[in-house]
C-alpha cells in the first residue's frame, strides 16, 4: 500500500475570510504505521458481544497490497465506508457480527464492482470521502443490524457540544506494533466546525465535515478509516471516519468525519434507502 501523506496546499490567492491550516491533515489509513487489520481506538475500551451490531470490519485487497477499513451496515445489503477505503481496491472482505475481529458471524468477499465510490471524491482536499458497498443480502440478527440514518429534515444540525460514539479496530496508539484484536468505541463530543477550522483550514472543513475533540489522545486512528460516528442520544450515524492529525492520533487535533447528512440524497439514489 502507498503511504500518502497529505501536505497543506500552496494557496497563490487566499479570499477573504479562509481559515488556513495550523496542522495538516491524512486519512487514518495511510498513516505510517503497521496496519495489519488489527488494533483499536486509541485509549478506547472494549466492546462487550452485540454491542455495535452495525459495525462492520472491511478486509481490501489491491495488486499492491492489503489494508483494513471499518463500515457500517445500513440495509441489508449495504455498507456505509469511506472513499478512501474503497479507492485502489480491487476486491473487499466484509466481516460482519464480530467482536473478535477474526470472529465475524457472517462474512462476504465482493469485487470492486460492487463499489460505489462518491464520483467527486477529492484526495486533497478530503472532499466526498465517501463510498457504499452492495453485499449478499444479510439476515438480521442480535449481532447483525443496521444503523439508522439520520432524517432528511436533521440536514440543519450541526450537533455540536452532543456526545457520540465511534469504533473500530484501528491501531491503539501512534506506537502500536502489538495490538488486541477486540472491538474497541470511544465516547467523543461533536465540536463546531469553526473550532475545527483552525486547526486543519476552512478549504478543508466545510459544511460537508464534522469534527470531534479527542482529550487525553483518545481518537479514530489507522484502521479506523470508513467506520461510523453515531449519535448516542438517538442512535444515529451522524459520521463517517475520515481524517486526523498527521502528527498524530494521539495528538489532541481534533478528528474528522464526513457528514452524513449531507449525503441522504445520494445514498438514497443508489440504494434506495431513506428515513
Amino acid at each position: 500500500m502507498k503511504l500518502f501523506v497529505i501536505l497543506a496546499l500552496a494557496v497563490a490567492s487566499v479570499s477573504a475570510g479562509t481559515i488556513l491550516p495550523e496542522q495538516n491533515y491524512i486519512h487514518p489509513r495511510q498513516l505510517p504505521a503497521v496496519i495489519s487489520g488489527e488494533g483499536r481506538i486509541t485509549n478506547g475500551q472494549d466492546a462487550a458481544e452485540g454491542q455495535f451490531p452495525y459495525q462492520v470490519g472491511l478486509s481490501f485487497s489491491s495488486s499492491s497490497g492489503g489494508w483494513w477499513c471499518g463500515g457500517s451496515v445500513i440495509g441489508a445489503e449495504w455498507v456505509l465506508t469511506a472513499a478512501h477505503c474503497t479507492s485502489g481496491a480491487s476486491s473487499v472482505t466484509a466481516y460482519l457480527g464480530a467482536t473478535i475481529r477474526t470472529s465475524p458471524k457472517v462474512q462476504y468477499t465482493v469485487s470492486s464492482g460492487n463499489f460505489h465510490q462518491h464520483a467527486s471524491y477529492n484526495s486533497i482536499l478530503l472532499r466526498n470521502d465517501i463510498s457504499l458497498i452492495k453485499i449478499p443480502s444479510v439476515t438480521f440478527t442480535s449481532y447483525i443490524q443496521k444503523v439508522r440514518l439520520p432524517a432528511m429534515a436533521s440536514s440543519y444540525s450541526t450537533y455540536a457540544g452532543q456526545r457520540a460514539v465511534a469504533s473500530g479496530w484501528g491501531l491503539t496508539s501512534d506506537s502500536a506494533t502489538a495490538v488486541a484484536s477486540k472491538l474497541q468505541y470511544a465516547y467523543m463530543d461533536v465540536i463546531t466546525n469553526s473550532v475545527c477550522a483552525n486547526t486543519y483550514g476552512s478549504l478543508t472543513i466545510t459544511d460537508k465535515t464534522i469534527c470531534t475533540a479527542t482529550p487525553k489522545g483518545t481518537s479514530t486512528c489507522s484502521g479506523d478509516s470508513g467506520g461510523p460516528l453515531v449519535l448516542v442520544s438517538e442512535n444515529i450515524l451522524v459520521g463517517v471516519t475520515s481524517f486526523v492529525s498527521t502528527a498524530g492520533c494521539q495528538s489532541g487535533a481534533p478528528a474528522g468525519f464526513v457528514r452524513v447528512t449531507s449525503y441522504l440524497d445520494w445514498v438514497k439514489g443508489i440504494t434506495g434507502i431513506s428515513y
